[in-house]
């Protein structure tokens, strides 16, 4: 066997305090087997989009109580290094996936060990609750363990800076390098001085200041919810109750928190099939629209019942019905909304529209929830069905977005139109947007090389025509675009009538190809969609043909 892996297995072994992970590693040096060695180390889970994330397993290449360890261990030494105040707390949360807690346990005995005061969730709450109560009680930072809506085997570490947002360059990179190597970890239990849960009252805070705002005194709007297996049922359902949402139906096998997500093989609401039950119920239940949290409610999901049966709702579809509702009130404060590159351009035409600054930003909220600098984010949506409806979160809400989605679609209801005809309106007004995604999932952390690889070959060989469309303009992200940081990822422009981004997820073992059309607006609504989505067709299938890991 290699000798330097085997010394780098070695030294992880000694600092690994799970009996059962040390075992499990021991007995792949027993065996020599430096293949499943080579998968567990030599690609080690780095700060992505939203944190780290991957699979539970042992080794640096997965989730597991040693990579808390040293992680919340280059947490310390970044407050002490930035110069930054522990005794102000760092909140701690998690979701309820298999590990979380486990994780959590971690994280809070390395920060009490390291004189950090602690402010911890009393138990398995929606992310979103911890960059409200970093803001809310003036915390250092956050922590959240979650993997958000990924495969039922991973997990998760998020990071949030003292303003509620998550952390971006160079704080990342910080944390990492003294990660990497570690010091002295001291631990303390919870007996420790500095210890403290959070209290109710602050979540009670939370939901007055959002009913207050979506509240609509009392509806008939008839809503099927599903938290799909995760931490946002108990929530959500309450939040529906005191904003006036009376008739709401709840699918009942996806509502308690279960991390083996038993209905689903992928709990994100994005994914074909992922509402099939939330569909089933509502049909039952003769409901008007569907709302889906991811696992951990920081994502909104949503369904309308059509006179041809149910739509799912595209992420840029909702972001462009949040904005509709929300940008007169964001013109008259004064305040900025924000998008990311791979979402579609729609929102910069109808913030344009109403006088209000639209920032585009790179992919990620970490990015989006700081778009509007020292001015205050009024609304920010990405694609991915991630949506900030309010200030007081820094980060993207599934709870809050699902109440003011339900709000409007009350709203006009009482106006006689439905959430599809606003749509109509918005593309009347604005024009056709037609976007569509293609994603290629690799096996794991390992197939990363050849998700880069696959850019790369992009870049050197790009197509002269996707579609019928030819490729105009080819921009390599990674040296910057658009006054932009530079980022993974090409840009291929097509004419005047669209683009096509392709990139790395940042959260999963992905490659993802985001495709937006924009036909001239020559006849009815419905030609010009047709037009559009047989473009969109045409590209994607020229696309799947050169994207192959």
């Amino acid at each position: 066997m290699n000798p330097s892996l085997v010394a780098e297995v070695e030294r992880w072994i000694a600092g690994d305090p799970d009996d059962d992970d040390r075992a499990t590693l021991r007995q792949l040096l027993d065996d020599r087997d430096e293949t499943e060695l080579h998968r567990r180390f030599d690609h080690p889970l780095t700060f992505g989009t939203a944190g780290l994330r991957g699979p539970e397993m042992a080794g640096p290449a997965g989730m597991n109580r040693a990579t808390v360890r040293r992680t919340t261990f280059g947490v310390l030494s970044w407050l002490k290094e930035k110069g930054l105040d522990g005794s102000r707390g760092v909140v701690v949360g998690r979701d309820a996936r298999l590990g979380s807690e486990r994780f959590n346990d971690e994280a809070v005995s390395v920060l009490l060990g390291g004189g950090v005061a602690v402010y911890e969730m009393p138990g398995a709450l929606p992310t979103p609750f911890v960059p409200y109560c970093v803001k809310a009680l003036g915390a250092v930072a956050g922590v959240m363990i979650t993997a958000s809506h990924n495969p039922p085997q991973d997990n998760g570490y998020k990071l949030y800076s003292s303003d509620g947002a998550q952390i971006i360059p160079p704080d990342d990179e910080i944390i990492e390098r003294w990660a990497s190597s570690p010091g002295e970890v001291i631990l303390a239990d919870r007996s420790t001085p500095g210890h403290s849960y959070i209290s109710e009252s602050l979540f009670e805070e939370y939901r007055r200041h959002f009913v207050a705002r979506f509240g609509v005194g009392r509806s008939d709007l008839r809503i099927t919810y599903t938290p799909l297996h995760g931490v946002g049922g108990a929530v959500m359902a309450e939040l529906f109750a005191e904003a006036g949402f009376d008739s709401v139906s709840l699918v009942n096998e996806q509502f308690a928190p279960d991390g083996t997500f038993p209905t689903l093989p992928f709990p994100n609401p994005e994914e074909p099939g992922a509402l099939d039950l939330a569909i089933a119920t509502a049909t039952a239940h003769d409901a008007e629209l569907i709302i889906a949290n991811d696992p951990d409610a920081d994502r909104l999901g949503a369904a309308v019942r059509t006179a041809s049966g149910w739509r799912v709702l595209r992420g840029d579809e909702i972001g462009w019905l949040l904005a509709s509702s929300l940008l007169a009130e964001i013109k008259e404060k004064g305040e900025t909304v924000a998008t990311t590159i791979v979402s579609s351009s729609l929102l910069e035409v109808m913030a344009a529209s109403a006088g209000v600054p639209c920032v585009t930003t790179l992919t990620g909220f970490k990015w989006i929830s700081r778009a509007a600098g020292e001015g205050v984010l009024g609304f920010g949506y990405e694609e991915a069905l991630g949506f900030a409806v309010d200030p007081c979160v820094a980060d993207k809400d599934g709870l809050s977005a699902a109440l003011a989605l339900s709000s409007l679609a009350h709203s006009l209801a009482l106006e006689g139109v439905t959430l599809i005809e606003r749509l109509d309106e918005l593309e009347e007004r604005f024009g056709v947007h037609a976007t569509a995604q293609l994603s290629l999932r690799a096996g794991g952390p390992e197939d990363l090389p050849k998700i880069r690889s696959a850019v790369e070959r992009l870049v050197r060989e790009p197509p002269s025509v996707l579609g019928d469309l030819d490729v105009s303009e080819v921009v390599e992200l990674n040296r910057g675009w658009r006054g932009l940081s530079p980022t993974e990822g090409v840009v291929l422009v097509l004419q005047a009538m669209g683009r096509v981004i392709v990139r790395p997820s940042g959260t999963e073992a992905k490659l993802k190809a985001y495709l937006e059309i924009t036909p001239p607006r020559d006849g009815s609504l419905a030609h010009q969609r047709a037009a559009a989505q047989e473009r969109l067709d045409a590209v994607k299938e020229n696309l799947a043909t050169l994207l192959v890991l």
